[in-house]
């Protein structure tokens, strides 16, 4: 059963009426976390979608930043972004919902906020409303300010990204705590690791950009020590 089946029996299971964010209060156990973490994304999106006044593109086009959405899936992605654009509950609501269905699991909702990054950036711009609105969510997902930096840092392209932000460390830190993280944020990167944690395989494109990101932080230091 595909991922998009089961976001459909979700959306399915929703009582007439009954609003998007009751659904996360039912995606508690690992194997419908991946469905909640791609239901969280789409609906964080489209909460986002407006927070710089307007929308540049197609929202199943910049979702397409994130996930695989075969065609014969955009309608199931469309209605959980409208779901959620028309629900009345602010995106606060939402975020404090996602992260009690996600208490205790840190590494989903940084990978969450990894994926609303990517979604800000798809029109090739990061608008000063945007940074608010990723900024509290990280805060209310429990996000420490060096760990949205190095996310940040990563993503947004609004200078040469420094590689010591990338890898979430210091240049005084000892350079053996510096390879340490390296390593640990490869480790964490790995497609199986990010399965393992709800990470759906349809989002690996978020494997992908972090892997070159992280270890072309990891060179830039090697070629300055």
């Amino acid at each position: 059963m595909s991922i998009w089946t089961r976001i459909a029996d979700a959306l399915a299971a929703l009582a007439k009426g009954e609003p998007l964010s009751q659904v996360f209060s039912r995606l508690r156990t690992d194997p419908e976390r991946s469905v909640g973490f791609a239901i969280a994304v789409i609906a964080l999106g489209a909460k986002m979608a407006k927070a710089d006044g307007h929308v540049t593109r197609s929202e199943v086009t910049a979702f397409r930043e994130v996930f695989h959405i075969p065609p014969a899936e955009e309608a199931n992605a469309a209605r959980v972004f409208n779901l959620a654009r028309q629900d009345v509950a602010g995106f606060e609501a939402y975020a404090e919902q996602i992260a009690r269905m996600l208490h205790g699991r840190p590494e989903i909702l940084a990978d969450l906020v990894e994926g609303l990054f990517h979604i800000a950036m798809a029109d090739g711009g990061f608008h000063p409303n945007e940074e608010i609105f990723l900024t509290r969510v990280a805060e209310i997902f429990g996000l420490t300010p060096r760990e949205f930096n190095r996310i940040r840092a990563r993503l947004v392209c609004d200078s040469e990204p420094d590689p010591y932000d990338v890898l979430g460390v210091s240049p005084e830190d000892d350079p053996a705590e510096i390879r340490t993280a390296w390593r640990e944020l490869v480790r964490q990167t790995h497609p199986d690791q990010m399965i393992a944690r709800g990470v759906p395989p349809e989002a690996l494109k978020l494997a992908e950009k972090r892997m070159v990101a992280i270890n072309r932080a990891w060179e830039q230091i090697q070629a300055g020590a």
